[in-house]
């Protein structure tokens, strides 16, 4: 059963798992209890964007794995699935170099002032001053909040444009930031001491409005916030203010706090950030390549087959839970 998918159809999916005699149904769920039907006869669910939850995972009664497609599983109920013994799968590795590449993007164009000149060109002005006041990238510093491969990636690309680049991951061995030359700091000293903050944290109950008034308070004026990882690590209402009082001079969001793609309806006009002009905001596309969509759907429909037929998966998320729930 896969709950919902926007890639035009499933014949990725299909070609894998009937290969190991799976029927394969898709769903168009953006409600919860749309999938309340399917949950009790399905062998294996597969979400994009649906919420799999306690009350869905209660009902199953043949479910032996769900499969997310992407990293994130904070839309499946990870520990509902484990008291079942039901394996929650992910998808990791098939976007690290387009997420560092779209975060990078959204920096440059922002601290080059790339939108500014391009609106007043369009409008017919020929001026320097139309992005006024540009500033020299070489020499400022870059933070970059969690440093897993994807954060790795960014330094990587970052480091050939002349900035020093700190970090705060609290999971993070120092040896792995020494190995990547990368000074390892607390949140706060990051928020004090960076000229851009490119973040791409995960989304845990820490991490739900990560930056928020407190932050953006300490933070340097005239400072760029990228956020690149989940909608709700940044407290919108905030930003919005920090944004319109001068405290930041722009912001690149991946994702609005509301994350529109997991509503059943959305309007610009739910958020005051859509109406600011130094706010460049994309529709959550910083994983996609038409190279990377492939990946993720072969490889979350193959987690699903290898599980299907008593192998194991790659990218397993609950497996140490479910061996603890057995005994």
């Amino acid at each position: 059963m896969i709950t919902d998918y926007d890639y035009g159809d499933v014949s990725v999916e299909r070609e894998i798992l009937e290969a190991v005699g799976a029927e394969v149904i898709a769903l168009q769920a953006k409600h919860e209890d749309d999938l309340f039907d399917a949950a009790p006869h399905c062998a294996a669910m597969m979400n994009q964007y649906a919420r799999i939850g306690r009350d869905t995972i209660s009902r199953m009664r043949k479910c032996e794995v769900i499969a997310r497609y992407g990293v994130g599983v904070d839309i499946v109920d990870v520990e509902a699935a484990s008291e079942r013994g039901i394996l929650v799968t992910n998808v990791q590795n098939y976007c690290t170099e387009e997420v560092a590449d779209h975060a990078i993007s959204l920096w440059l164009a922002l601290a080059r002032k790339l939108p500014d000149y391009d609106r007043a060109t369009h409008a017919g002005v020929w001026r320097w001053q139309s992005g006024q006041p540009v500033y020299r990238l070489r020499g400022r510093t870059m933070g970059v909040v969690s440093f897993g491969k994807i954060g790795q990636a960014i330094a990587t690309r970052a480091r050939a444009f002349g900035v020093e680049i700190i970090a705060y991951d609290p999971f993070l061995p120092a040896a792995v930031a020494a190995q990547h030359g990368v000074e390892l700091v607390s949140k706060s000293e990051l928020l004090a001491r960076s000229d851009y903050v490119l973040m791409q944290a995960p989304m845990t109950p820490d991490t739900r409005h990560f930056l928020s008034d407190p932050e953006f308070a300490t933070m340097k004026e005239g400072s760029i916030l990228v956020n690149t990882g989940r909608g709700p690590t940044v407290d919108n209402k905030a930003l919005f203010r920090a944004l319109t009082d001068g405290r930041l001079a722009a912001a690149g969001l991946d994702d609005p706090e509301e994350e529109p793609a997991k509503r059943a309806r959305w309007s610009p006009a739910d958020n005051p950030l859509f109406t600011l002009p130094n706010v460049l905001i994309t529709p959550h596309v910083a994983y996609y390549s038409e190279e990377s969509i492939r990946a993720a759907r072969v490889t979350a429909a193959t987690q699903v087959a290898k599980v299907l037929t008593g192998q194991q998966p790659d990218y397993p998320v609950n497996a140490e839970a479910l061996v603890a729930h057995a005994h």
